[in-house]
């Protein structure tokens, strides 16, 4: 396990960026990030720049116009950078998939590492989708 694979199991530097969601799941983040749920405990970090960020949390269904904005986020951040797919509209897109503005599912733009479903997920499914994540960096899981 190289430098920076042991840095990310120690703390995450993460950056949400909402693809047109309905607000649901962004609700739910903000409260994962409470100290009801403590995500700092885990080292979780909330950044406002992408360029500080180990990880990508991505809400909401990939519309034409963000999309190629979104492309441009990752493409910013340092690598190695984390996509975390949050919501059944991240994950596959639910009953915008027929639809005509949004062309692809974020899997097809992105490389996503972990997949966290549910509309709107519960805090405790977003931390333990964290969680496995860093096991699997660390490989263990």
């Amino acid at each position: 396990m190289d430098f920076k694979t042991r840095v990310l199991t120690k703390s995450l530097f993460v950056f949400h960026a909402a693809c047109s969601p309905c607000n649901n799941c962004d609700i739910e983040i903000l409260d994962v990030l409470t100290p009801r749920y403590d995500a700092e405990r885990l080292g979780i970090t909330l950044v406002g720049s992408v360029r500080h960020a180990d990880v990508l949390l991505v809400t909401g269904v990939p519309t034409r116009k963000t999309a190629v904005r979104i492309k441009k986020l990752y493409e910013q951040a340092p690598k190695p950078c984390l996509v975390i797919a949050v919501g059944g509209c991240a994950c596959g897109r639910i009953m915008f998939r027929e639809s005509y503005m949004s062309p692809c599912a974020l899997d097809e733009l992105l490389p996503v590492d972990a997949y966290i479903p549910g509309c709107p997920p519960k805090p405790e499914a977003i931390l333990a989708g964290v969680v496995k994540l860093i096991k699997k960096l660390r490989g263990e899981g």
